[in-house]
């Protein structure tokens, strides 16, 4: 197990060191002069010449990504144009708010679809299959800000029962914390619970049919007994899969949700960025979410060894 981690940890590296590269590359393949771009259409020349000299831009391509490679490895990923700001510093402002959206909309969409995926497979071909794979598609296909709104109108304007916006920090008190969380994260987990209960129906699906599933109602074991530790369980490495490849649809749907509910959160510090043409936040975000994503699928090919021991070797 030791050397299978190692390997596929040491896979990782060649990955990350493409993202840094695209990401490094990403302001240099803007049409015209970088600097020029970055300064604004008001800049003098002479502004535009000391912002080239500031970013290096006049050294060989190698030498700038060499120099920017090294300073991204202690942590300094350059100021913002915009906020006159270290954009470390502006990520862990906002790093909290999205975390608390991303780990409660995973939450709520792993704890309903799952199970709605494996009660579907179980009664294949009745009332309640065909009402969870209903739902599934009217959820895939709802636009996220549509549905935001949706249910800001029905629960924070009629019902009156949640706060419309807004983001209240842990520190500030758990009641308000859940308050506003409640809705940001529903709406965030439509998309992924429709997904994953999808898949989770077509892999149990595929399970049930197997001999060893047969041979375990032949020996006697309820059919509970049967669909958590046989069906599940075989199931669980394509439902694993599809939860780590929808962390993209999470990521993706966090710049629409926190944008709706007013949630200062990365994904909002990324409409922010473009608006403004911030580039240092720009590369920042998209390296640090890039690279998120890609430990997230080395903790999932992890998970995969553990689930079935075959794929070590």
């Amino acid at each position: 197990m030791l050397g299978f981690v190692l390997r596929r940890t040491l896979a990782v590296l060649p990955v990350l060191l493409a993202v840094a590269v695209l990401v490094f590359l990403m302001l240099r393949l803007v049409p015209g002069d970088p600097a020029a771009v970055i300064a604004g259409d008001s800049a003098t020349p002479e502004q535009v010449a000391a912002l080239r000299a500031r970013l290096g831009l006049e050294r060989p391509i190698p030498a700038q990504f060499a120099i920017w490679l090294g300073h991204v490895l202690q942590g300094d990923l350059g100021e913002s144009y915009f906020f006159r700001k270290p954009v470390t510093e502006l990520i862990a402002q906002r790093l909290e708010p999205t975390l608390a959206l991303g780990v409660a909309a995973l939450t709520i969409a792993v704890a309903v679809a799952v199970p709605l995926g494996v009660l579907a497979a179980f009664r294949q071909g009745t009332w309640i299959d065909r009402t969870v794979m209903g739902l599934s598609v009217a959820g895939f296909s709802m636009p996220v800000f549509v549905l935001g709104y949706l249910l800001v109108y029905v629960f924070s304007i009629r019902l009156e029962w949640l706060p419309v916006q807004g983001y209240a920090r842990l520190s500030e008190g758990l009641l308000p914390f859940l308050e506003r969380l409640v809705l940001p994260a529903v709406t965030l987990s439509v998309v992924y619970v429709a997904l994953v209960a999808r898949i989770t129906r077509t892999s149990v699906l595929d399970v049930l049919n197997e001999d060893y599933v047969r041979t375990a109602r032949a020996k006697g074991l309820t059919e509970r007994e049967v669909l958590v530790r046989h069906a599940l369980r075989n199931a669980a490495v394509p439902i694993l899969t599809i939860i780590g490849i929808g962390l993209a649809v999470l990521i993706g749907g966090a710049v629409v949700t926190e944008s709706v509910f007013a949630i200062p959160g990365l994904g909002r510090l990324t409409v922010e960025a473009v608006l403004s043409r911030d580039f240092p936040v720009i590369q920042a975000l998209i390296l640090l979410f890039a690279t998120g994503y890609v430990f997230v699928n080395l903790a999932i090919d992890i998970g995969y060894a553990m689930l079935d021991p075959r794929i070590r070797y």
